[in-house]
């Protein structure tokens, strides 16, 4: 009986993880690790590199891979800003690479943002690597930290993580950026193209409605 029971507590946590694992709740959870982190008073994303930005990809809760030494997996949305306006998100995962200091956490949040029409057109690809594909750097933290920094002007993604309450600029050389078509259609309820929802051709759905509202609120129109 006891094996029995503790059978049943185990499979009931997996149906929760499971029901919790959805896009629906990574949306809302994206929603939720950016609005905490744009909350901290003076930690930070600087606005005026926000402003600039004209995608924004929100992966919460990146896990440690224990089968591949210093890898790491993770599954979010990527935002990207049209005509001052941010449209719908596109699904990606995240995978490989190391994630700085950071590294030993079991659970981080990854903001990037894409800084240029080269970074988006990375992004609109079916998959890319950082450092390789497209230039990163670590993004600059503090309200008011300069946003014309060399990293800013130059690199076409600045990437910030957060793990145990600590957020900072971070280096992600060697992570891999794929779309995420699974996700995608669960969100849009129908086939849908990656790229076309990166560069705005997809209405965004009901379910981004929270995600983009943060968006909104800290950077409410574009000043590229």
């Amino acid at each position: 009986m006891i094996y029995k029971s503790g059978f049943v507590l185990a499979l009931g946590a997996l149906v929760l993880c499971a029901q919790e694992d959805t896009p629906d709740h990574r949306l809302r959870r994206a929603a939720e690790v950016y609005h905490e982190i744009m909350a901290a008073p003076d930690r930070g994303i600087p606005h005026g590199i926000l402003d600039r930005s004209q995608c924004v990809v929100i992966i919460p809760g990146v896990k440690k891979a224990a089968f591949v030494v210093g890898g790491e997996y993770g599954r979010g949305f990527a935002v990207c800003r049209h005509h001052g306006e941010w449209g719908g998100p596109a699904a990606v995962r995240v995978s490989g690479g190391s994630f700085g200091a950071q590294i030993g956490a079991e659970s981080t949040d990854l903001v990037l943002l894409v800084m240029n029409q080269k970074g988006m057109d990375r992004l609109a690809s079916d998959k890319f690597t950082v450092g390789a594909d497209a230039s990163a750097a670590a993004g600059p933290v503090g309200r008011t930290a300069a946003a014309d920094t060399d990293a800013s002007m130059t690199a076409e993604i600045l990437a910030y993580s957060r793990a145990k309450g600590a957020f900072a600029g971070v280096a992600l050389d060697g992570t891999v950026i794929s779309k995420d078509d699974s996700e995608d259609r669960k969100i849009y309820g129908r086939d849908v193209n990656n790229k076309a929802i990166v560069m705005g051709e997809v209405p965004p759905p009901p379910a981004a409605g929270p995600l983009r509202d943060e968006l909104t609120a800290s950077s409410p129109g574009s000043k590229r």
